[in-house]
């Protein structure tokens, strides 16, 4: 097999920020090397040619938390993380927590239950979702507005993944389609963005060169996408200083500690299969799937690959249970509590889980060197729900958490609480503008989210 390098080197011999290692059916981008030249690491940033471009990740958790246990005491910089927000106390000078966002066109109006479907289809587009089964309408979301105007500078112009398998026909919530519960991420009124939710897929479709005989022949043989680039990454790992050298070493190392967590969970599945009852993988494996999507997604911001991503912890309205945490009951019927102790408890239990994951998320990200300090430093990495309080459905004072300062131009480690009934729509323009992919308008926003200060890099 031959592989070839594209776009090693630039006229002055030093690499090219977006140099990919090709064999017959991968293309393995690189992370920032010293090596790369100012003019190579700005060809395709967005803003400021000595700056490293700003990423955007959407994390979706469904039913809502446990409102008293989520939100922070204090507030301003003068604040203090909850109980449920505790897994992120190594991160707290790198994010906010914001109170008070509403998602108007999440509650019924005059059109009666269905509040998981709204509160899922809401989440990322503040748009009203027509109530069907069939004719879906609602509105792009804030993922593809960026996606949509970075088409041309990335690989990939976004990247949606899940850990559960989408339904695109039906109604899956009192009448509302159930692409409404399966899908975040929107390209249009009508058009859901498909998620990956197999990580060997959604590593094919990072890597892979979209030739379909080679990519078979390839999981045919099961090689390492690194063992197909090898000449290619041999030749560049002389061709570079002790400090790059060390760097892509590591890097090399998790793509194939990644490959190795994906072949484990295939044969851990395959063996499991003739006992399961589940759709879509196996509920124990809940922590390693979430885990491995979670490092695809930094994999992808670290190379460049993309820089939007979202993911979908559960689909709205979820009824995953957690037996790994000792909850057996299914989470969204646990999320109508009424007030029983016994729920309320293993629903903290899910709340606290849930945030470890990402905190495992923003370790990864901050563990990558990134521009002037980390990859989370040039991340917007926003978590929360479509509902507030799941055992009343409500959409307003939203538990939202906005991690890493988007190259600088975010002011964190506050507790931010926004007068009530502010669209998260607002926030959605402002996330835009860091992104340098500004909007007129989204859903029902008024306007930017004033209370985050953005500094917009000049």
């Amino acid at each position: 097999m031959t592989t070839r390098t594209i776009d090693q080197r630039t006229e002055s011999g030093l690499l090219h920020r977006r140099t990919l290692l090709r064999g017959a059916s991968v293309a393995l981008g690189l992370p920032m090397l010293e090596a790369m030249s100012p003019l190579a690491k700005s060809v395709f940033a967005s803003v400021d040619p000595k700056r490293s471009p700003v990423r955007m990740a959407c994390v979706f958790v469904p039913n809502g938390v446990i409102v008293p246990d989520w939100k922070p005491t204090g507030g301003g910089s003068d604040w203090q993380l909850s109980k449920t927000l505790q897994p992120l106390a190594a991160f707290k000078s790198k994010l906010n927590v914001i109170g008070g966002l509403a998602l108007d066109n999440g509650r019924a109006k005059k059109d009666g239950a269905g509040d998981h479907a709204r509160g899922g289809s809401t989440f990322l587009t503040a748009a009203r979702p027509v109530k069907t089964s069939s004719n879906i309408r609602l509105g792009i979301s804030v993922d593809q507005v960026a996606a949509t105007q970075l088409a041309d500078v990335t690989r990939l112009p976004s990247i949606e993944l899940g850990l559960e398998g989408s339904r695109n026909a039906g109604s899956c919530d009192s009448g509302y389609s159930c692409a409404y519960s399966s899908n975040i991420s929107w390209r249009n009124e009508t058009q859901p963005m498909p998620k990956e939710t197999i990580p060997r897929m959604a590593f094919d479709r990072m890597f892979g060169s979209g030739d379909s005989a080679q990519r078979r022949e390839l999981n045919r043989t099961r090689q390492s996408i690194l063992d197909v680039v090898q000449r290619d990454a041999k030749r560049l790992l002389g061709q570079v200083n002790q400090t790059d050298r060390r760097k892509l070493d590591e890097y090399f190392t998790s793509i194939r500690e990644i490959e190795k967590r994906i072949e484990r969970t295939e044969r851990e599945d395959a063996a499991a299969l003739p006992d399961l009852d589940v759709p879509d993988g196996r509920v124990e494996a809940f922590r390693e799937h979430a885990r491995l999507m979670f490092d695809l997604m930094a994999i992808g911001f670290q190379t460049d690959t993309t820089r939007v991503a979202t993911l979908m912890l559960d689909n709205a309205g979820g009824n995953r249970s957690y037996a790994e945490i000792g909850v057996k009951d299914a989470h969204h019927q646990l999320s109508h509590h009424r007030n029983r102790e016994e729920n309320v408890s293993k629903l903290r239990k899910i709340d606290y889980y849930l945030v470890e994951q990402l905190a495992y998320f923003l370790d990864r990200l901050d563990s990558i060197p990134d521009g002037d300090g980390t990859l989370l430093d040039q991340c917007m990495v926003l978590y929360g729900s479509g509902l507030s309080d799941g055992n009343r459905h409500q959409h307003d004072d939203l538990p939202i958490v906005l991690a890493g300062s988007a190259g600088g131009q975010l002011e964190t480690d506050r507790y931010i609480v926004t007068p009530s009934e502010r669209p998260m729509a607002n926030m959605f323009l402002s996330m835009l503008d860091m992104m340098g992919t500004p909007a007129e308008s989204i859903g029902d926003s008024t306007g930017r989210l004033d209370e985050l200060g953005v500094t917009l890099n000049a």
